[in-house]
């Protein structure tokens, strides 16, 4: 559990690295679907569709990597710098990193 923000004291707060791992997924699903729609969609019959399924595949993959390589860029700009857990104050858009001491060896 992180600490509250150290700008406006509120507890408020998400993990960026967990965002971040829910965005890419998200990029590259959304990606995927538009670049299967934009090759499969077209008003023709059934056959000429099928045909272009070859077509549908490659512009989902593309697409999802476009969609992964859009939420990268905008979360590394969001990152603070440091080491530690990255968080974001949902509050006051405040993002600091926050590390924790290392566990003491049980006995």
């Amino acid at each position: 559990m992180p600490s509250p923000c150290k700008r406006c004291a509120a507890t408020r707060l998400i993990n960026l690295d967990t965002a971040h791992r829910i965005g890419v997924v998200s990029g590259c699903l959304v990606g995927g679907a538009i670049g299967a729609f934009r090759a499969a969609a077209a008003n023709q019959t059934l056959s000429l569709a099928t045909a272009r399924f070859p077509l549908a595949t490659i512009g989902a993959v593309a697409g999802g990597q476009s969609g992964v390589r859009l939420t990268s860029s905008l979360f590394a700009q969001w990152l603070p710098p440091g080491t530690g857990t990255p968080w974001l104050c949902l509050a006051c858009g405040h993002t600091f990193r926050q590390s924790y001491p290392p566990l003491a060896a049980a006995h």
